[in-house]
């Protein structure tokens, strides 16, 4: 299933496209996709409804994040060995863990806002995991039972913020508007291997990245087992596990986003992405 939510910014309602392609709400089925609906069994009712019944959503309706009520929204940073060399990094013997903030969060196509004084506001194409199921200590083997679906993650980075001034990356990951999540949620049975889709990024038509979740490092089910050792992982936790090469501050020269210019990205499977870049 590819699920949803439309409408109004804080005022977003669940659905789900059909098989034709059309938006459905489910409204008036699950107040919200997010908790329990992204359990297994959650799922299976959704996938019972016939989807012919619920009411069709106008296709100029704003698409909201495809997760609701995220409570931790993880990030791994030089995931992606091609991408750890473009940047002169060497690849971690651990992976690399930040946090984007939830107020982060925003609808797939809605626009991104470079903060007051940025020059250095980066692109990062990156595949998100859902969880659906919570755990702690989650065995490897068992890690993808755990996993509700994926999605597009545009983990939009202010580069000085993040490398130059003291302190985590955080502060230059969290930004509002910085974590473009959708337009789907697409469940695990619609995604044969996570490891291997194809990615992309373009800014004004120029495509910047090109790669493949191939060249993780770590792949989806050892960073879910991985994360489980330093916190509990709970449903609708959102991970995004990394970015191929081709960002701004790989570039040479370096290339960093202005006022007036638009991200497309997308993702094998997962659909895709558009953000107009605003000041803030």
């Amino acid at each position: 299933m590819k699920l949803l939510r439309h409408g109004p910014k804080g005022q977003e309602k669940p659905g789900l496209v059909d098989t034709n392609g059309v938006v459905r709400d489910l409204s008036g089925q699950i107040d919200d996709i997010a908790g329990d609906v992204l359990s297994d069994s959650g799922l299976a009712r959704l996938a019972q409804i016939d989807t012919a019944n619920l009411p069709e959503v106008s296709a100029d309706t704003r698409l909201g994040p495809c997760v609701g009520r995220v409570g931790k929204f993880i990030c791994i940073g030089l995931n992606y060995s091609d991408h750890a060399a473009e940047t002169g990094a060497e690849v971690p013997a651990e992976p690399v863990v930040f946090n984007k903030w939830t107020s982060a969060i925003c609808g797939p196509n809605d626009d991104v806002e470079i903060p007051r004084g940025s020059t250095k506001t980066d692109w990062e194409v990156e595949l998100g995991v859902v969880i659906g199921k919570g755990g702690r200590y989650i065995d490897e083997a068992d890690a993808m039972n755990h996993v509700a679906g994926y999605c597009v993650v545009n983990d939009v980075s202010e580069r000085e913020y993040q490398l130059e001034r003291c302190g985590s990356w955080d502060k230059g990951k969290g930004c509002d508007t910085f974590g473009p999540l959708g337009p789907w949620l697409v469940t695990r049975d619609e995604i044969s291997d996570p490891q291997n889709l194809d990615m992309w990024l373009e800014v004004d038509g120029k495509r910047y990245q090109n790669g493949s979740t191939q060249t993780m490092v770590y792949g989806v089910a050892h960073l879910i087992a991985y994360l489980s050792r330093f916190m509990s992982l709970q449903p609708g936790d959102v991970i995004s596990t990394g970015t191929p090469p081709g960002v701004g501050m790989g570039q040479n020269p370096k290339v960093f986003l202005k006022p007036g210019q638009t991200m497309r990205l997308g993702i094998e499977g997962l659909g895709e992405q558009q953000q107009r870049c605003v000041e803030s």
